[in-house]
C-alpha cells in the first residue's frame, strides 16, 4: 500500500473519531466499532483501515487487544489533541530540541492567536481564575510555572484556528518544564513573580477588549522578558 493511502486512510479515521467525542456518540473508554463496520461507515478498504488503526494505537489514541472480556476490542484511550501531547513529548525527548526552539515557537503561536482572537471566544473566566490562584505568594515555583503555561494556553483558544490552541495544548508541559528550568537562574523569583502577573493581568485586559494588536505585543514582551532576564 502507498503511504499516502496510508495517511489518508489515517486521516479519515483520526477526523471521525474526534467528530464522535466532540458529539458525545463515544467516549474516552468506549470500543470502537468492529473493522467490518468502521471500513464501510468510512469507506475504506479494511486493510487501509488495519494502517490506520495501527498509526493510532502508535499515537496512544487507542488501544488493541485480542480475546474476550471488556478490555478486549479497540477502545479509544485519548483524544487526538492528547495523542498529539505524547507524540510531541516524545518527539521534544528524544530530540536536540533547547530553549530557545521552545521560546521562538511561543513567540510564533501566541503572537499569532493574540491577533486573531475574538473577545466571544475567550474563556476569560477561566484565564482569571487561574491568575487568582498564581497570585498566591507562597505558591511554589514549580505549581505557579504550571499554571503559567495553563493560562497561556487558555488564551490561544480565543483565536480562530483550533489547531494552534492544540499545539499550545501540546505544548503546555514542555512550556512549563522550559520556565522551570529557566528559573534557577533568577536572583529573586517572588519579584518576578510578582511582575509577571502584572504582565498576565495586562494581557488578559487587552484580550478581553478586543485589542489583539495590543495583546501581541504585550505577549511578545512578556515572552521575550523572562526569557532575556534568565539568560543573563
Amino acid at each position: 500500500m502507498r503511504y499516502w493511502d496510508m495517511m489518508k486512510a489515517h486521516e479519515i479515521v483520526m477526523n471521525w473519531v474526534t467528530e464522535e467525542l466532540q458529539s458525545g456518540r463515544l467516549s474516552i473508554g468506549d470500543h470502537l466499532p468492529s473493522e467490518r463496520a468502521l471500513a464501510e461507515t468510512l469507506g475504506v478498504s479494511r486493510s487501509s483501515l488495519r494502517e490506520a488503526l495501527r498509526v493510532l494505537e502508535a499515537l496512544g489514541s487507542i488501544s488493541s487487544s485480542t480475546g474476550s472480556g471488556p478490555r478486549a476490542g479497540t477502545i479509544i484511550t485519548a483524544a487526538p489533541e492528547q495523542a498529539l501531547a505524547l507524540s510531541l513529548t516524545l518527539q521534544l525527548a528524544t530530540s536536540q530540541v533547547g530553549h530557545h526552539d521552545i521560546y521562538e515557537t511561543r513567540l510564533l503561536l501566541e503572537g499569532w492567536a493574540a491577533r486573531r482572537s475574538s473577545p466571544d471566544r475567550g474563556d476569560w473566566d477561566a484565564a482569571e481564575k487561574v491568575l487568582d490562584v498564581m497570585d498566591d505568594p507562597d505558591l511554589p515555583l514549580e505549581e505557579f510555572l504550571t499554571l503559567d503555561a495553563q493560562f497561556h494556553v487558555i488564551l490561544t483558544r480565543s483565536a480562530s484556528n483550533p489547531l494552534i490552541s492544540t499545539l499550545m495544548d501540546a505544548l503546555r508541559s514542555s512550556v512549563a518544564d522550559h520556565t522551570v528550568a529557566l528559573a534557577q537562574a533568577l536572583p529573586d523569583w517572588p519579584t518576578t513573580a510578582v511582575r509577571l502577573q502584572a504582565e498576565h493581568r495586562a494581557i488578559l485586559a487587552a484580550m478581553r477588549a478586543g485589542r489583539g494588536e495590543e495583546a501581541a505585543r504585550l505577549i511578545g514582551e512578556h515572552i521575550t522578558g523572562y526569557y532575556e532576564e534568565t539568560q543573563g
